[in-house]
């Protein structure tokens, strides 16, 4: 191990999950001191995609991230050792195992069909076409599958079966996305495959993932003294590069609400860089209005790696996954309830009680719509007769069934008669909405890093050369892993750290591979052929 640098300076660009593990690394595996380190982020609050809060009208989410019991182990080892705010004993890892014992996930009505038929999920209807096009898609190398799409590999029969329309709406993949992404999902959650119709494999934390993830690690490091400094945007990145190759942050350059700033960095200094962002303006609706679809990138979640991608051919190339808004956008939507009335119903149609439902998917749908009632209270601070609901539409220009207006021009209001015209509950619409807030969120980039792309588009988390500086987050390159998972941002968050503190002696947890265990690659075939 390197000598621990007491007295080297760490700045982590961003506040994300990414850079929030990035620090916790450093001060426990890296003897690091907090208070030499420093996060910037331009927005008010810390935790990035991972959020969740109440606003004065309701609660809201723009994501729901669902965990993942044997896939997730660097999350897993960072929580561990992150105690919840409640009980300075209990891990957070803990809080989370404990909570999912107790209500644990088996969806009963994963499919809703026409007239609020609950198919039979278990029947995947794969036939023996689509399996031989699942087998070569595994076995191509992604060298060889490079840019191509999931629609250049599979048949239409493929595309209409149950297997797809849970898989698809679980990880939020639509038919144009990169064909890559979708063989690393399946190689990777390929476990999940015998239990696709109950998704029994899903680990939730007690309330949103903000409230459970986010705070208390945030408390943790600001007891150690992790500075946060809020309103900032760095907007460029000096770099020198040595004789030898060596590569160097030298400088950033800040934005502070509006004034021109600089951090120089020396050489025994350090530089965490978060690079894009798939809630980069993101927009809010109400009940009244429909959320904007914002194109012109107004925040800074995409600026600073457009400057920083031209100084060298291996910081990739952000025009790959920014570069089509209309590929990438979907919608989500919170309700928040002040009667039990539209949940009871709900328990009725689909036999699970809140938090035990997982994904519920309306496979008819013209928006392609899906929810989830979480268990309350699911928002610290929630009263005991509020409650919520989650759900999204990836099909957002399309016209709904019962609405005819695509998504992306819905007020609140109407996604939820939409809403309830796919539960068959029309009938209390106005009991509903007389006491149901809906909060509408578009989400311009919000599955960009699927996007199709090349062997080059990605940077690594530590590129060649580098000496005091890491890429971190959703759109670095880290092989056989999976964009889009909390998994993904904190594995990448451990690479960066013991690579450029050389901690040798600390293993990174390896990533879980389904079919080396005979029992489970057994589970998968039988399931595969049913």
């Amino acid at each position: 191990m390197a000598d621990a640098p007491q007295h080297s300076r760490a700045y982590l660009v961003g506040g994300g999950i990414a850079s929030l593990a990035a620090a916790a690394f450093l001060i426990r595996d890296g003897g690091f001191p907090g208070e030499n380190i420093r996060v910037l982020e331009e927005l008010p609050v810390a935790g990035g995609s991972m959020d969740g809060r109440g606003e004065p009208a309701g609660y809201v989410t723009r994501g729901g991230r669902m965990l993942e019991e044997e896939a997730y182990v660097c999350l897993w080892n960072l929580l561990e050792t992150m105690p919840t705010l409640t009980d300075e004993t209990v891990s957070v890892r803990e809080e989370i195992r404990a909570f999912n014992a107790r209500w644990p996930t088996d969806a009963k009505a994963r499919l809703i069909g026409k007239g609020t038929t609950v198919l039979d999920a278990s029947d995947y209807g794969l036939d023996t076409h689509d399996r031989l096009e699942l087998t070569r898609l595994l076995v191509l190398p992604e060298a060889v599958i490079g840019a191509r799409r999931i629609e250049d590999f599979f048949s239409p029969h493929f595309f209409t079966t149950n297997f797809w329309a849970m898989w698809r709406t679980t990880f939020a993949f639509q038919n144009w996305h990169s064909a890559i992404e979708l063989k690393r999902y399946f190689l990777r959650f390929m476990q999940e495959f015998p239990r696709m119709h109950t998704l029994s494999g899903v680990r939730r934390t007690r309330l949103n993932q903000y409230d459970s993830i986010i705070r208390p690690l945030q408390a943790w490091l600001q007891e150690r003294g992790v500075r946060f400094e809020h309103g900032v945007q760095v907007t460029d990145v000096d770099f020198d590069i040595e004789d030898d190759g060596t590569r160097r942050v030298r400088r950033l350059h800040l934005d502070r609400a509006g004034q021109a700033d600089t951090y120089e960095l020396g050489d025994a200094d350090y530089a965490f860089v978060t690079l894009g962002s798939m809630t980069a303006d993101a927009a809010y609706g109400s009940d009244d209005t429909a959320p904007e679809l914002v194109r012109d990138k107004r925040d800074g979640g995409w600026r600073l790696w457009e400057a920083i991608a031209g100084k060298a051919d291996d910081f990739g190339r952000p025009g790959a996954f920014n570069g089509n808004v209309d590929e990438a956008k979907w919608e989500s939507f919170t309700l928040t309830m002040r009667s039990p009335l539209l949940l009871h119903r709900i328990e009725e149609l689909s036999g699970n009680l809140p938090g035990t439902g997982a994904l519920m998917t309306f496979k008819e749908s013209n928006w392609l719509m899906s929810i989830v009632v979480p268990h309350a209270p699911h928002f610290e601070g929630q009263p005991e007769d509020v409650y919520t609901l989650w759900g999204y539409g990836l099909f957002v220009d399309t016209d709904g069934d019962f609405i005819g207006k695509p998504m992306a021009e819905a007020t609140g209001r109407e996604i939820l008669t939409e809403l309830l015209g796919h539960l068959g509950m029309s009938d209390i619409e106005e009991q509903v909405a007389s006491t149901t807030t809906v909060i509408p969120v578009m989400m311009p980039y919000i599955t960009s890093q699927f996007a199709p792309r090349t062997v080059h588009d990605r940077p690594l988390v530590l590129p060649r050369g580098a000496a005091n500086f890491a890429f971190l987050g959703q759109f670095t390159e880290i092989p056989e892993d999976v964009v889009f998972t909390v998994e993904y941002s904190v594995r990448g968050a451990m690479h960066a750290v013991y690579g450029l503190l050389g901690l040798d002696e600390r293993e990174i947890p390896g990533i879980y591979h389904a079919l080396a265990d005979p029992k489970t690659a057994f589970d998968v075939l039988k399931a595969a052929l049913a």
